[in-house]
């Protein structure tokens, strides 16, 4: 039996090729599939449980069909925090904290979406804070939908231009923070998304030798992380 994690696949109707890969994907599971994880910003953004999410009902449907055979699990990106436990568990996905501790295989695995490990991006650590609080979600939720969905179209194109315009370190994990993550949890494997650097890093830590494994974005791939009793590993697709 395996067990799949996947993370930043940024569903959106712009780019459909990517909703109909994703599509195919979760109709040709294999059968030793046992679980599959979403890291977080599984959706380009969310503004509410009434978010259209234009092209994405099918994929919705499809994983409550699914996962009457396997356990789907989800937890909040930085693009998807706004969907709600109860939409979760309406279309067949448990919401997990973040982070989370499993155990696997007889392995100890940290699940995180990765962006609270980029702690040297201070000025996004205080944007997460804002937007996380109960008080600004309730807040947003009172405005019209039409109002949501031009909010997170302004902050993704705001987003996008802070990206670019900041050095590559402050957007990637700090070294410091994922040994203090890992001692603190006392962990085999810490797995997260959100730098979109698909890699698998040993450290040594604690006495031992500890996996970072990040997984990658669906722009121009899929990345795909299997986990099971023999081994871990990476499988990479062209999307295009």
């Amino acid at each position: 039996m395996s067990t799949l994690f996947i993370s930043d696949l940024h569903l959106d109707s712009k780019r459909p090729n990517v909703i109909n890969f994703f599509i195919n994907f979760l109709n040709n599971l294999n059968n030793d599939i046992k679980a599959i994880y979403i890291l977080g910003d599984f959706v380009e953004y969310w503004v509410g449980d009434d978010d259209p999410a234009v092209g994405l009902q099918e994929v919705f449907k499809l994983i409550k069909k699914i996962s009457k055979k396997i356990d789907i699990y989800f937890m909040h990106g930085n693009r998807d925090f706004m969907i709600s436990k109860k939409y979760c568990e309406k279309n067949g996905m448990r919401l997990l904290d973040d982070p989370t501790i499993i155990n696997l295989y007889n392995r100890k695995i940290l699940l995180m979406h990765g962006d609270t490990l980029c702690v040297d991006d201070k000025e996004y650590q205080k944007f997460r804070h804002m937007v996380r609080s109960e008080e600004w979600q309730k807040e947003m939720l009172k405005k019209s939908l039409s109002e949501r969905l031009l909010l997170a179209e302004n902050l993704r194109a705001k987003s996008k231009n802070e990206t670019d315009n900041k050095d590559e370190f402050i957007m990637d994990v700090n070294s410091e923070e994922v040994k203090k993550i890992i001692l603190k949890y006392n962990v085999d494997i810490l797995i997260h998304g959100h730098t979109h650097r698909p890699n698998i890093h040993k450290i040594f830590c604690n006495n031992k030798e500890v996996k970072r494994i990040v997984l990658g974005d669906w722009y121009d791939k899929s990345y795909i992380l299997e986990v099971n009793q023999d081994k871990v590993s990476i499988w990479k697709n062209n999307l295009s």
